[in-house]
């Protein structure tokens, strides 16, 4: 199975593959989500360590059941060769009502079809006020004009 856009990055490349990546985990569909990854795929989430697809279906079913209203934006830090570093920020309330935005890095290894191999990310979540979100946009994908994370400048 080939999952374009396919390595070695270029920064077009690169910032396709991470907005295909925003877009799938703005689905909140796990299974879709996880046919991004190699069935093999080694991921490290904060604290948690998972590898397979299985496992990875689990963890967002878990998650998504957690973080309501969850709306995410992807950014390209850096990418070489069949990696490809983002940063990232997103924005869900828990079951009491309480809104959070969290910020992270990921570092992404990818196969020769485009699948990736390993994803490794760092996330620290901070309590906002109703009032400080900034994604706002119906659930599902980002709009194309929504600012970016530099432009909103998180």
């Amino acid at each position: 199975m080939s999952r374009p856009p396919v390595p070695p990055f270029t920064a077009d490349t690169a910032a396709r593959k991470a907005r295909l990546a925003e877009d799938a985990w703005n689905s909140r569909n796990p299974v879709t989500v996880s046919l991004a990854y190699t069935p093999d795929s080694v991921w490290r989430n904060r604290s948690e360590f998972l590898t397979g697809r299985e496992a990875i279906v689990a963890f967002l079913a878990r998650k998504w059941e957690r973080e309501l209203d969850y709306r995410l934006i992807k950014e390209v830090w850096a990418h070489d060769g069949n990696r490809i570093a983002v940063r990232f920020a997103y924005e869900w309330r828990d079951a009491a009502g309480q809104w959070y935005r969290a910020y992270g890095n990921e570092n992404w290894a990818f196969d020769g079809d485009g699948l990736m191999t390993r994803r490794i990310a760092s996330i620290n979540d901070r309590p906002i006020a109703p009032e400080e979100r900034k994604f706002h946009w119906p659930l599902g994908r980002r709009p194309d004009d929504h600012p970016s994370l530099s432009e909103l400048d998180l």
